[in-house]
């Protein structure tokens, strides 16, 4: 905001600051020289500013603003367009200047005069455009609105709404054809056995069974196997896929900082001070390749018809402490809508769990707020939902320390096997992994039996052919995943071709595997 914003001397006008010196000079006037007259014009010249300072702090006049983007929510490095409606609701007249407070960002934040030329309807319209290259939600607004007495001797400066949110998107990367997705039609669909009644579809059989309908026999198997048999057919159904996003802290142990999300406690920070923009998310480069992968991945796989399943290491659903997701319970999306609802989650989310060793970050970001929840476009001046539930910084790091203390789940461990098994061989397992250790890759390994096929993308910093990388890629092949070491650099299209690369014998020992049928 302006320099005059920080300070609460800009409250009169020039015209008032000369009123006021005048005043002081005839008072000072009738002291010396002892005359009743220049004393009376002294009170009036003191009293008539302040009288105004008063009146336009008690009769300032109200105002409804409307604020709308489009699209909402943007993908970044989009432009969205804002558009806003500002009606004065109020008795009162006269003009006054407004402006549209902005994280530092977005630029410079725009500054209009009210009532618009093209007012219509005592409403006052306007429009402006914005673009991010970073994901997060960012407070948009509060118009403040500077308007003077009808003497125009005085000045008030006051915010007129509390904002909204704007939710910025990670943008899909168009990822080529692969194998990934195994034996399936143009279309994106598979063919899985389901007990039904007779049809042309293909025709499977299998033993007789106490209860199974007499319809159901099929005599020409029967005849050929010595025993009844009865039909299995085989029908389509919509594969799924689901998506591991590791969100361990621990698991990204180099380059993490923050970005900003969130205007500290929904309202504007002082110009230069970096709270402008608020709340850091906890993220760095191979987080943000990973988030990107996912919000890829998933719109990849969508458009071929796949329902899609989101979970984090340790099994929960993967949104659960994204502030931005619609709904923070929800495992699994399909169609364009859950296509939505995976980009507004990931618009926000950020690195959780134990600290470890990023216990300096409590000192270098600082006290923080967490981002509140997705953009809705304000009915009244004054509602913004997400700036009240916005929770600071220092109580994340604290739920964070609680974690470290034992009370976080266990990554890769039996609550993630039920979920995997729930699904068992229902479509293709993707992981989108941080750095692993030996031991948490020989957790995770058995994991790709419950897949029809099992992929897994390591983000890090480590070289592919250095001796842990190599144990860690190594334990995961032989447990049946086509696992690819990339870097934060790596392009995404390069990494998700890769797999097409990989040696066949890692698919048939993921078939030894499914076939094994084992559990860790």
């Amino acid at each position: 905001m302006a320099l005059r914003d920080r300070f609460p001397g800009h409250i009169f006008s020039t015209r008032g600051c000369g009123l006021l010196g005048a005043g002081a000079l005839s008072l000072l006037a009738a002291q010396i020289m002892g005359r009743r007259d220049l004393l009376a014009l002294a009170v009036l010249l003191l009293v008539l500013p302040l009288l105004s300072l008063a009146g336009t702090r008690v009769l300032k006049p109200r105002f409804r603003v409307y604020r709308e983007f489009n699209p909402s929510p943007v993908e970044t490095s989009a432009r969205t367009t804002v558009r806003l409606a500002i009606a004065r609701t109020g008795a009162g007249t006269g003009h006054a200047v407004m402006e549209e407070h902005l994280p530092a960002r977005f630029g410079e934040s725009p500054v209009f005069r009210f009532p618009a030329r093209a007012a219509a309807g005592g409403t006052s319209r306007y429009e402006y455009h914005l673009r991010s290259a970073k994901r997060g939600q960012f407070l948009i607004g509060p118009v403040t609105a500077e308007f003077s007495d009808p003497f125009g001797l005085s000045f008030h400066r006051h915010a007129i709404d509390d904002g909204d949110l704007l939710t910025v998107t990670p943008a899909a990367v168009e990822l080529p054809e692969t194998g990934l997705a195994g034996a399936r039609g143009h279309d994106g669909v598979t063919a899985t056995r389901v007990r039904a009644n007779p049809s042309d579809d293909d025709v499977m059989t299998r033993e007789y069974r106490h209860g199974d309908p007499m319809r159901r026999v099929h005599w020409a198997a029967t005849a050929r196997h010595g025993a009844l048999m009865v039909r299995q057919e085989e029908s389509v159904t919509t594969p799924e896929a689901t998506i591991i996003l590791d969100q361990r802290l621990s698991a990204y142990p180099h380059g993490v900082s923050g970005h900003g999300a969130f205007s500290s406690g929904g309202r504007p920070g002082p110009a230069g001070t970096g709270d402008g923009d608020g709340h850091e998310l906890l993220t760095c480069d191979a987080f943000e390749w990973a988030v990107t992968a996912a919000m890829s991945i998933g719109a990849h796989l969508a458009e071929r018809n796949y329902s899609l399943r989101f979970l984090d290491s340790a099994g929960a659903p993967a949104f659960r402490h994204s502030p931005s997701a619609p709904d923070p319970e929800a495992e699994e999306y399909t169609g364009t809508s859950g296509l939505q609802s995976i980009a507004e989650s990931l618009a926000a989310i950020q690195l959780t769990g134990p600290h470890n060793a990023h216990a300096h970050l409590t000192r270098t970001l600082g006290p923080r707020l967490r981002p509140g929840r997705q953009h809705r476009p304000a009915a009244k001046a004054g509602t913004t939902a997400g700036a009240k539930t916005a929770l600071s910084g220092q109580d994340a790091a604290r739920s964070g320390a609680a974690a470290g203390a034992g009370t976080a789940p266990q990554a890769f461990d039996d609550a993630l096997m039920d979920k995997l098994s729930a699904h068992r061989l229902r479509g293709p397992i993707l992981a989108l992994l941080g750095h692993l250790t030996l031991a948490e890759a020989r957790a995770l390994s058995p994991a790709a039996g419950f897949g029809a096929n099992a992929f897994a993308l390591l983000v890090t910093d480590q070289a592919p052919d250095s001796g842990e990388m190599l144990d860690v890629l190594e334990s995961l092949r032989l447990g049946g995943w086509r696992a690819v070491a990339v870097s934060a650099r790596s392009p995404l299209p390069a990494a998700w071709a890769a797999f097409d690369a990989a040696d066949p014998a890692m698919a048939a020992a993921a078939d030894v595997r499914r076939g094994a049928g084992s559990r860790p």
